[in-house]
This record gives C-alpha cells, sequence and structure tokens, in this order.
C-alpha cells in the first residue's frame, strides 16, 4: 500500500497534526506544520460535543491563521516546484486545508492515501510480516564484551547492519537509559525500524546484535525477535580488562556516581543475594570502580545472559566464536572485514 522509497523523494514532508499527536509518531522525515495546535484541538473538540458546526468555524479560522503563518517559513519562498506530502490522521479536514491552500498556489501536492490511520495499519501489518524474511547474522555475547562497536565496524566496512539499540536509544540492559536523550514511543520506533528495514536489501545478509524482547520500554516486534533466534549465531567473546574499560566509556555516569548505580540495581537483591548488593554498596563507597563493575558483570550479567541464550538460541552449541582481544577501532575493523569474507580466524594483537 505504501512504498517508503517513494516517499523519501518528495521534497516537504508535511504532518498536519497537533504536536502532541506528532510527538508520539510521525512519518520519519516529516515535518510538523499544524493546522491546529494541542489548545487549540482541544478547544474545537470540546466545543464539538455540543455545537458541531460553531466547532468547524472555530477550527477554520484556526487553521487559516496557522497556514498563513506557516506559509512564511523560507521553505516556501525559495522552493517554488518542490513536491509535497500532506497527512493528517485520516487523510481528511486537516490535510484538505493545507492541500487546497498549497495547490492554489501552485505546488504539486499528494495526500498520503488513508491518512495517518491507514499508514499506522500497515507498518503493523509490515512489521509482522517483513522480517520473517530476513537472512540474519547474530551477535551475541556478554554484556560490554564490545558487540555494538563490532557491529558498527561491520557497517563502516561495507555490511548490512540493523542498530536496534540506535533505533531504540537505549543499550538494553537495566542500565542501559543513555544520559540527555529520550527513548521514541513504541508507534515511533516502529516507524524508525521500517524506514531502517526498507533501506536493506532483504536478499542478503544482515547484521544484528542479540536483544532482549524489549529495549527500554519499547518492544520488538514478534516477528524480528522470532527471526533473531532462527539466525548464524556469533559468540563475542572478550577479556574482563577490555570489558571493564569498555563499561567506563558507556557509562561515564556510573563511574562519576557508583552509589547510584548500585542503587539503580537494589531490585535485584532477590536475584543475586544480600552479600553481593552490599559487596556493590562497598566497593562503590571505597570508589573501587573497576572492582565494581567487573563483579556487577560477573556475579549478574554473565549468568544472566548465559541462561537467556540457552533458553532463546537452541543452536548455541553451533554458535561460531568470536574472540576478540581488543575493542579499539583498527582492530575491530580488521575484525569485521573477515567476517564479511566468511574467515572467521581473527587478527592477532601485536604485542609489546
Amino acid at each position: 500500500m505504501y512504498d517508503l522509497d517513494a516517499l523519501r523523494k518528495f521534497d516537504l514532508i508535511i504532518d498536519a497534526r497537533s504536536p502532541r499527536e506528532f510527538a508520539e509518531d510521525h512519518l520519519p522525515g516529516a515535518l510538523n506544520l499544524p493546522v491546529v495546535f494541542d489548545e487549540e484541538y482541544a478547544e474545537v473538540g470540546t466545543v464539538h460535543r455540543t455545537d458541531p458546526m460553531r466547532a468547524y468555524q472555530i477550527g477554520v479560522t484556526y487553521s487559516l491563521r496557522n497556514i498563513a503563518r506557516h506559509l512564511e517559513l523560507p521553505f516556501f519562498r525559495t522552493s517554488r516546484r518542490a513536491s509535497i506530502l500532506v497527512y493528517c490522521f485520516r487523510g481528511g479536514k486537516r490535510s484538505k486545508l493545507w492541500t487546497d491552500a498549497l495547490e492554489t498556489i501552485g505546488y504539486k501536492v499528494q495526500k498520503l492515501p488513508a491518512g495517518w490511520k491507514g499508514y499506522r495499519n500497515w507498518v503493523r501489518e509490515t512489521l509482522a510480516e517483513m522480517p520473517t524474511r530476513l537472512h540474519l547474522n547474530v551477535l551475541s555475547g556478554p554484556t560490554g564484551c564490545g558487540k555494538t562497536r563490532l557491529l558498527l565496524a561491520l557497517r563502516e566496512a561495507g555490511a548490512q547492519v540493523l542498530d536496534l539499540e540506535a533505533l531504540a536509544s537505549h543499550r538494553g540492559s537495566i542500565i542501559g537509559a543513555i544520559p540527555g536523550r529520550t527513548q521514541p514511543s513504541q508507534k515511533m520506533f516502529d516507524s524508525l525500524l521500517l524506514a531502517e528495514l526498507s533501506r536493506l536489501d532483504l536478499s542478503k545478509q544482515i547484521w544484528i546484535e542479540s536483544e532482549s524482547k524489549r529495549i527500554g520500554r519499547v518492544q520488538l516486534p514478534t516477528a524480528l525477535f522470532e527471526r533473531m533466534h532462527g539466525g548464524r549465531l556469533y559468540a563475542v567473546d572478550t577479556p574482563m580488562s577490555e570489558r571493564v574499560a569498555m563499561w567506563h566509556r558507556e557509562y561515564p555516569h556510573f563511574g562519576i556516581d557508583p552509589a547510584a548505580l548500585v542503587a539503580q540495581l537494589g531490585y535485584l537483591k532477590a536475584l543475586v543475594g544480600g552479600s553481593t548488593l552490599q559487596k556493590w554498596s562497598s566497593l562503590a563507597e571505597r570508589r573501587e570502580i573497576d572492582a565494581l563493575f567487573e563483579s556487577i558483570m560477573v556475579d549478574y550479567y554473565d549468568p544472566a545472559y548465559i541462561r537467556s541464550t540457552k533458553k532463546n538460541y537452541l543452536q548455541t552449541e553451533h554458535a561460531i566464536e568470536i574472540r576478540l582481544e581488543a575493542l579499539d577501532s583498527k582492530y575491530l575493523a580488521t575484525v569485521a572485514g573477515q567476517l564479511i569474507l566468511g574467515s572467521h580466524i581473527l587478527p592477532s594483537l601485536p604485542r609489546e
């Protein structure tokens, strides 16, 4: 029903919905030029309950004023031959107001078929089917082993990569929230995921990192989660010293405030035991950060990852082992190149 490649060819995609609707989810690359803003939208809805005609009068008045202001944007002053796509919720009144104004000026304008509601139905249906056609190489391994860095190296080397943590704005573990970054809504994550999948050649291999069903507050589509577990599995192993160094790079805020890290893990007491949690608290108080990071990995993350992998990946005994002696970009570039070529003999790290 929809062709994302064709949608990308528009010079401008206008989301005519309210800012609140846009924030929850929107077409990737769309610009929010609301016909009515949140407060105006609420007012029109309230009036509509008792006087629909008056509500439409108020709505049109707001719309004409807002569209007039939007038309003062530099784009409409310089892009006279632009092709424009407009959508609202059902492809109805709000997009029609924009379309009429733009066509009167002389722009080539199209409306998104069935509006946002139709697009959302298509997203759900497509994410239930498209992942079943993926050929996945799955990087597995405990936290801090460098899976994400290897994934990025594979992309730099020319491989097709699907970086779920980047799309989710989360590192995937219970402490994986990224300071200063807000995760997308579930609907927005679905849209971003589908847009990324549409850029890939599904007839070729795609590298992906092993993930849980949930990444922070968003969930993977069931079809993708199941397809990952049937992919070709690569088991990444990295020395603990490199993993600790990786934690310092990935979680510098916990190095500054280790007590906050332990507090965040407090609910694990039933799983790891009170003595382990007390050990973490003591290490945090003494600011023995390396020992704290290592203990959290050894005492909690590693056993949990082993259990999860054995449960979800039936072919673990056939996993291709990748031993990473270091996580610097030059070494990982060499590893990535060999993986792409199909060689699993990894380079030795030069010794002093």
